[in-house]
């Protein structure tokens, strides 16, 4: 498969993603603005969920630059990782609809943690895949900010049952370490060319 091909059906998925993650927001009854306070939890849970699939959109497509070629194994991974960013819609409603709860807000940590390390796994797939002239390991290195995801992620997820809200912090974090797009990527991609 050509990498366009594979980058166009991963930017498919997350388009459906994003879309029913929008189509579960329900109108309030009612016209004034108390009518929206008992959605706040539903909408926030939204913006944080957005933020996230709008973080691995953008750094799928940045890793992708950094890669020429595709295998039958990066493609397993990608739906590996498609998978898990699929299950995001159903925790984002569930943690909304509950306000937060112990529950629900751990079930959010754990998919954000599997779709983390799904995402190391295909970063890792992509690398082997291209061997030692791999520029994207290059630019990735340690990766340093994806095992500190994964550790708060981990610690976010125990957290969850004694402290919810102190969970979603660390979930709002972890989002704004990544929410500007990963340079790293970028500044190998410029000393090649």
């Amino acid at each position: 498969m050509g990498k366009g091909r594979f980058e166009a059906f991963s930017d498919g998925v997350i388009a459906i993603i994003i879309t029913i993650m929008v189509l579960e927001l329900k109108v309030p009854h009612g016209e004034s603005v108390a009518a929206l306070l008992p959605l706040l939890p539903v909408f926030l849970s939204y913006i944080l969920s957005f933020v996230y699939i709008g973080i691995y959109w953008n750094n799928h497509h940045h890793m992708l630059h950094a890669t020429h070629k595709i295998s039958a194994g990066n493609l397993w991974a990608n739906l590996h990782l498609l998978f898990w960013l699929s299950l995001v819609p159903f925790a984002t409603g569930w943690m909304g609809e509950n306000h937060f709860s112990a529950g629900p807000t751990a079930l959010y940590g754990v998919i954000l943690f599997m779709a983390a390390l799904a995402y190391w796994m295909l970063q890792y797939s992509l690398i082997c895949s291209a061997g030692d002239s791999s520029l994207l390991k290059k630019a990735v290195g340690g990766d340093l900010k994806g095992k500190l995801s994964l550790l708060l992620y981990a610690f976010a997820v125990l957290l969850a049952f004694y402290l919810p809200l102190l969970s979603q912090l660390i979930y709002v974090a972890v989002a704004l370490m990544w929410l500007v797009p990963d340079r790293r990527i970028e500044s190998v991609l410029k000393q090649e060319n």
